[in-house]
């Protein structure tokens, strides 16, 4: 049997799901697979009516999944704001999962993508051959979500252009997508919904007009609020991830990924977390998934090429890179924290790092 790279929600938390739809006695809106109440619990953690545990999806504030749940409840869309590793996507997938039963309605949004790939394309050969018509009609993920009543998902809608952007307002407003060639239109089914996600931080880039604006409701994650908190986001999810990849079995990592954490919040926040020295920032964002990124590589290079223990050694060749975009500017900036934090704090990282600068 063929194992993808990585399963979607819906299958990689298949049991939960069904566990919490068998026995979910709450009322559910149109065409959703679970009450808000149940999603909320499978994406916050908790139990089903079965007693079949739940594991928290996201770690954080859980009125804000309620605010997100609540609104997908509504005629409103829904938009996740925040710096670049607050979870977005993973919480943008999730939801789909568990109010449609599928996270692949999705469109990644990039500068190149055009009016076709939003509302709808045509099979060229068929409209050559029989001119405009149903059949020749190439249906894109929004379309298809329209029709069936499902949620889609837009990831990173700022980085498309704001008159591509503007495509959305009919669909959003009216819960229809005309197609003037057919002289016809798709009107949504109950329980469609749009999910989109945006940087807070590519704000002026291809920022939203008002008229869009006005169509979201939306609902800004923030990034882990104590180190302890980002922490034990990381563990959970280096684990899952390195669990999924069959990644050779390795020590516990747990103290690794703090000194990875407690490192990527000091240099994002310009300084030590007793606030007592003042550090150059880098330009990077440092976040929690690159901090995930940076635990997992590891976790690779010590199984396959080190003692089977995530240590310095492994650590710091993938922190160097994680926090090194700029060649200059950044270089300095890690050096300064190098001598003045690390050498005293940790003089194995500070010996492993030095030999990859």
């Amino acid at each position: 049997m063929t194992v993808s790279l990585r399963q979607s929600a819906e299958d990689l938390f298949a049991d939960e799901l069904t566990a919490l739809a068998t026995n979910d006695e709450r009322d559910r809106p149109p065409n959703w697979k679970l009450s808000p109440q149940a999603v909320v619990t499978y994406l916050m953690g908790g139990k089903a009516g079965d007693g079949t545990p739940i594991t928290p999806k996201y770690v954080g504030n859980r009125r804000l999944i309620e605010t997100a749940v609540a609104t997908l409840a509504t005629d409103r869309a829904l938009l996740l704001l925040g710096v670049p590793g607050t979870a977005k996507s993973w919480v943008s997938e999730h939801l789909a999962a568990a109010v449609s039963g599928s996270s692949r309605r999705l469109i990644q949004c990039t500068a190149g993508t055009d009016e076709n790939q939003i509302r709808y394309g045509w099979n060229y050969a068929q409209l050559l051959a029989k001119g405009p018509s149903r059949e020749a009609l190439v249906p894109t993920p929004l379309m298809r979500a329209m029709e069936d009543g499902t949620i889609v998902r837009l990831e990173e809608l700022t980085r498309m252009g704001s008159d591509v952007q503007d495509t959305l307002i009919t669909v959003l407003s009216e819960k229809t997508l005309p197609i003037p060639e057919l002289n016809s239109a798709v009107d949504a089914r109950r329980g469609f919904n749009v999910i989109a996600t945006a940087n807070s931080r590519d704000k002026g880039v291809n920022e939203l007009s008002s008229a869009l604006k006005r169509r979201f409701n939306v609902v800004v994650l923030p990034l882990p609020a104590s180190i302890e908190e980002e922490t034990s986001i990381v563990v959970k999810r280096v684990q899952e991830i390195g669990t999924s990849l069959s990644l050779p079995k390795i020590a516990p990592a747990d103290k690794e990924i703090a000194r990875i954490v407690m490192l990527f919040r000091e240099l994002r926040d310009g300084q030590t977390l007793n606030g007592k020295m003042k550090l150059k920032t880098v330009t990077g964002s440092l976040s929690t998934a690159e901090a995930i990124s940076v635990g997992v590589s590891a976790w690779a290079e010590a199984g396959h090429f080190g003692a089977g223990r995530v240590d310095a050694s492994s650590l710091a060749a993938n922190l160097v890179g994680a926090v090194v975009k700029d060649p200059v500017q950044d270089t300095v900036a890690l050096q300064e924290y190098l001598e003045n934090v690390v050498r005293t704090r940790w003089s194995d990282l500070y010996t492993a790092i030095r030999e990859v600068l």
